[in-house]
């Protein structure tokens, strides 16, 4: 039997010990690298060529979606493990070409169907994942480099004039820019967009913009 090559990037290394054990006792799986960062997660993919990278969204020096987009362009598909159960992050991962979610705390139970799904061409979410991106359903279309360009200058508090200075088009075009963006990730509100482009790496938390520095929106309380 072939089994599925697997490269494990989390920047915690007890926690990959435990994967490459969970990984490595299945009979089709095996892991073949590890990595600690994203620079290093695209590097050992090029040389090791899994199927898969089960990859962390939030390890030091990470752009997590210039990461899973570098992985896509060397034809390699990716599980995101993540403690983030965030709509926002979902939307992140999957609209940068993530193939799997799975949430740290559901890993034992949920991480070997993902690998197992995704190495066949689906597509999968853990249950917690599903939940958190149902509101979401087109978030696997991609964003063009303008479309990111605008959602980066509006989660930093430009304005749409501001934004349109900085780019030199035209408000319209901002407008059009920024009503595409939303229509695309099923973005309703600014505080939506904020909390998406975090989840993205385009934004960190404490980014200094036009009005001061950046924090993540609230989150809004459920209904009952």
């Amino acid at each position: 039997m072939k089994r599925v090559r697997v490269l494990l990037a989390d920047d915690h290394a007890v926690l990959r010990a435990g994967l490459r054990l969970l990984v490595d006792a299945q009979p089709d799986l095996a892991v073949v690298a590890e990595a600690a960062d994203g620079a290093e997660a695209v590097a050992k993919a090029r040389r090791a060529r899994p199927d898969i990278v089960v990859l962390d969204l939030t390890m030091p020096h990470t752009d997590p979606a210039a990461t899973i987009r570098q992985l896509v362009r060397l034809g390699v598909r990716t599980v995101v493990l993540t403690m983030h159960d965030d709509p926002a992050y979902v939307s992140a991962a999957l609209a940068a070409g993530a193939d799997g979610y799975v949430v740290k705390k559901a890993a034992d139970v949920e991480l070997l169907a993902a690998i197992r799904a995704v190495s066949r061409g689906c597509r999968f979410l853990d249950a917690t994942a599903e939940r958190a991106s149902g509101a979401r359903s087109r978030v696997a279309r991609p964003l063009s480099e303008r479309e990111e360009q605008v959602m980066r200058l509006v989660a930093h508090g430009f304005t749409n004039r501001e934004a349109a200075g900085r780019l030199g088009v035209s408000v319209k075009t901002v407008e059009t820019f920024r009503a595409r963006v939303c229509e695309k990730l099923g973005l309703r509100s600014r505080a939506d967009l904020v909390a998406y482009a975090m989840g993205m790496g385009l934004v960190a938390e404490g980014d200094v913009g036009p009005r001061g520095p950046i924090r993540p929106p609230a989150r809004r309380a459920a209904r009952s």
